[in-house]
């Protein structure tokens, strides 16, 4: 293995230059340390990085716990996060709390242990009394998509409720009245946040949202399947059924597809959160998109102001809807002049 001493042989500079030139510190010169760069470059020279972090009491790596590493959405959050760090200097080490609080508090304890710089975390729900008591540690923490309300942890998320109004104005606009959602976990703020949004938009159109037209979801698959079967079973099937979650969304295509039943002839289907194959569906699925890959940007940055010392501000971007063909498509005005049956 090549060690530092070998680099400094190589370059004619003391072993003490050579490590403020690798260390990026400025009392060096751009001749030195150009002759540094090319000597450990040759030499093939790798820094040590656990001697380093025991001498800087940094490691240059962060830790991500998502709540399910197999929804397309978090695995388009993780890749942004990484390509962040990465662009930033830090390692990224990703937990999968699979929605479960329990396997979240696994992985914190984890990270901590291996004594990264900062952690980001998606709350698998309000009441992680490990997570809460870290962000009130010592450890930069950052939360990102959902949070855990009461707490000053800054978080990175996105707003849907002004796409979610967009929505339901957009599906009165075809005529649709009986309007159903598949909610996600009320543990989770976005669980909450998306039915609440809901019911106040249909609230503003002058339609209810009754109890058998809202479907209790977890953010998986199989949920939405579930409440969509028994959406189906209702006397006077919803018109449409937005999903609050992608994977649900596909469940709840399934579940009309198994009845014979085609989107959005039969009955209309809208998810929060798009995903690359909902503009190949047949129909391609109306969504709520949000703005995954600047969270994932944002919160590393954020993250990495709170490491170096730096104050960091919570940050709320906007989702926007996302019309394509599964709820229908606008109706033609009929020709003037003739009669029609």
């Amino acid at each position: 293995m090549v060690s530092i001493k070998d680099v400094a042989k190589a370059a004619g500079l003391s072993v003490a230059t050579v490590s403020r030139a690798l260390n990026g510190q400025s009392a060096v010169s751009d001749d030195a340390r150009a002759k540094v760069l090319s000597a450990a470059e040759s030499l093939g020279y790798r820094p040590n990085i656990v001697a380093r972090s025991l001498r800087t009491d940094r490691t240059r790596t962060i830790g991500l716990v998502i709540s399910d590493v197999l929804n397309p959405y978090f695995t388009e959050l993780a890749r942004s996060v990484e390509e962040e760090a990465r662009a930033l200097g830090y390692s990224v080490i990703i937990g999968n709390a699979d929605e479960r609080a329990e396997l979240e508090a696994h992985h914190v304890r984890t990270l901590l242990e291996r004594r990264i710089d900062g952690l980001l975390v998606s709350p698998a729900d309000d009441h992680s009394p490990l997570t809460l008591d870290v962000a009130d540690g010592p450890t930069p923490v950052v939360f990102v998509d959902r949070w855990i309300p009461g707490c000053a942890t800054p978080v990175v998320r996105a707003d849907g409720r002004e796409a979610i109004r967009d929505l339901v104005a957009h599906l009165y606009a075809l005529g649709h009245r009986r309007l159903a959602i598949i909610a996600g976990p009320a543990t989770t703020t976005t669980g909450r946040e998306r039915v609440e949004a809901f019911r106040a938009a249909l609230s503003e159109f002058g339609l209810l949202l009754p109890e058998s037209h809202i479907g209790r979801g977890d953010f998986q698959t199989k949920s939405g399947r579930l409440a969509t079967e028994h959406f189906l079973d209702l006397p006077k099937r919803p018109d449409v059924v937005f999903a609050t979650d992608n994977l649900m969304a596909l469940g709840a295509l399934d579940a009309i597809r198994e009845r014979g039943l085609r989107v959005p002839d039969d009955i209309g289907l809208a998810a929060f959160d798009d995903i690359p194959w909902f503009p190949h569906t047949a129909p391609p699925i109306t969504t709520i998109s949000q703005p995954t890959t600047e969270l994932g940007r944002v919160a590393v940055r954020a993250l990495a102001d709170l490491i170096s010392g730096k104050p960091a501000r919570s940050t709320v971007l906007p989702a926007h809807l996302v019309v394509r063909r599964s709820c229908g498509e606008p109706e033609t005005s009929a020709p003037t002049g003739g009669s029609h049956t």
